[in-house]
């Protein structure tokens, strides 16, 4: 019925522009909500927003709430060969010392053979530590005994080579090569022809002792030593070529041996800590302009020419100025008695925050310490109040969010009840007005038989 068209099919009136009217009063109460959703709406991507960068904020801030984030470090090495790399907060100095040797991994090599001698192939590796490992290969063939190998948890990598021919009968020899998967010291192994109860019992012969084979290379640690040539001298190993906390929060890597001293030093960043505090404090800054840009109150000339004042998103909202004041009493609170300002944190007239760039650095060259431990502590500060606004479940603008989404669903509910009972007015509108086409044709073909009844007793009159 709804498209159904009846304008003055009789009556000549504008039906559908009469219904259109009458429903288009009908659903002031659905504008209303339809705007007061818009609005719920547009303050609901408002706190995202802002929500989201106070969780980053929370984030940077934890990062430097230990003090060790806002002590970045530098590494220098005077040989290519020797690179170190430093935790934030490791110690500051240098250190010179000589590569004596790099760490390796073990290699070793058979005697030439075209096969296994014993059927099936039983060997037994033997590591560093007295462990054996019993390995049973699939036959003879060399390829089943080197995957049998490299399938193990004997620690070794086994690699068939070629080795010639046989003089005596003319097949290919192979030896097999033996590489230990770790390097250092640790990493040395044995293997035997037997099982292990008979490498136990000292009959298993071993395979590198026989004519032809080999130790390729021996596994090593690798080794540094420090203050070299003075009766402080000291030599420190390692499985691998580097060195973990070779001096505290430092590892150092070793490329190759030599007998020239290296000196590496450790030295403060203080490019990068400044970098690092100056963006705490933009991150801060910029929820405090966020804060106050939104909470601005504008006026204007409305229509009438009467001034129209119009507050932002923000004004009069409770959570958001709460938040404003704990990040702020956060950042700009005095530390052990004294102000931020001292480090370059300065509050400004307008309730925010700005770096003063030189002032951190003055404070930095005159008491590194001083700054590192103002910093932590703004920085565990900013921080806690960031997760107590936050935080995505309980935090106070999370919560917020979430109660102001199940009113944007009710809204939602509200409206489109609305449009069900808008559209049954609709109807029924039609309906009445269709009636009443059809009453009036009704009429109209009445008056039109009246009309012609009397037309006719009118010329009979006249006629007699």
């Amino acid at each position: 019925m709804a498209g159904f068209g009846i304008d003055g099919i009789i009556s000549g009136l504008d039906t559908t522009s009469l219904i259109n009217a009458l429903i288009s009063a009908e659903a002031g109460p659905q504008r209303i909500l339809a705007n007061k959703r818009t609005a719920a709406e547009s303050l609901i991507t408002a706190w995202q927003s802002l929500n989201t960068k106070i969780a980053a904020l929370t984030d940077r801030a934890k990062d430097v709430s230990s003090g060790t984030g806002l002590q970045p470090r530098t590494v220098t090495s005077t040989e290519p060969s020797v690179t170190a790399t430093a935790a934030d907060g490791a110690g500051i100095g240098d250190l010179t010392l000589v590569v004596s040797a790099t760490a390796q991994t073990q290699t070793s090599v058979t005697a030439a053979m075209t096969r296994w001698a014993a059927d099936p192939a039983v060997l037994t590796v033997r590591s560093a530590d007295g462990t054996l490992t019993e390995i049973s290969a699939a036959g003879t063939d060399l390829d089943a005994v080197a995957a049998a190998v490299n399938t193990s948890e004997a620690g070794v990598r086994a690699t068939k080579v070629p080795a010639g021919t046989d003089p005596d009968t003319g097949e290919t020899r192979f030896r097999l090569q033996f590489t230990s998967t770790e390097s250092g010291a640790t990493g040395a192994f044995e293997v035997f022809d037997g099982d292990a109860a008979a490498v136990t019992a000292g009959t298993a012969e071993n395979l590198f002792e026989r004519p032809g084979a080999a130790h390729v290379r021996t596994a090593a640690d690798a080794v540094v030593t420090l203050w070299a040539g003075t009766a402080a001298e000291q030599q420190i190993t390692s499985a691998t070529n580097t060195f973990v906390d070779l001096m505290p929060g430092v590892d150092l890597t070793v490329g190759a041996a030599s007998t020239e001293p290296v000196t590496i030093t450790v030295s403060a960043d203080v490019e990068a800590q400044t970098t690092s505090a100056k963006d705490l404090v933009a991150a801060l800054a910029a929820i405090f302009g966020e804060i106050a840009t939104r909470s601005r109150v504008t006026s204007s000339t409305g229509a009438s020419g009467q001034p129209v004042v119009t507050g932002g998103l923000f004004a009069g909202e409770s959570t958001v100025r709460d938040a404003s004041a704990r990040l702020l009493n956060a950042a700009t609170a005095p530390v052990g008695g004294r102000s931020p300002s001292e480090i370059g944190l300065v509050i400004t007239r307008d309730g925010t925050v700005e770096f003063d760039e030189e002032r951190f650095r003055e404070a930095l060259a005159a008491d590194p310490d001083l700054v590192t431990g103002t910093l932590a502590a703004i920085g565990a500060r900013v921080a806690e109040a960031g997760e107590i606004i936050s935080a995505p479940k309980d935090g106070l603008l999370s919560a917020r969010i979430s109660g102001q989404e199940s009113q944007v669903a009710d809204f939602g509910t509200q409206i489109a009840e609305w449009d069900r009972r808008l559209a049954s007015r609709r109807e029924t509108l039609q309906r009445t007005y269709t009636s009443m086409e059809v009453a009036l044709s009704r009429l109209q073909s009445q008056q039109s038989y009246l009309t012609a009844q009397l037309a006719s007793f009118a010329t009979s009159a006249s006629s007699s």
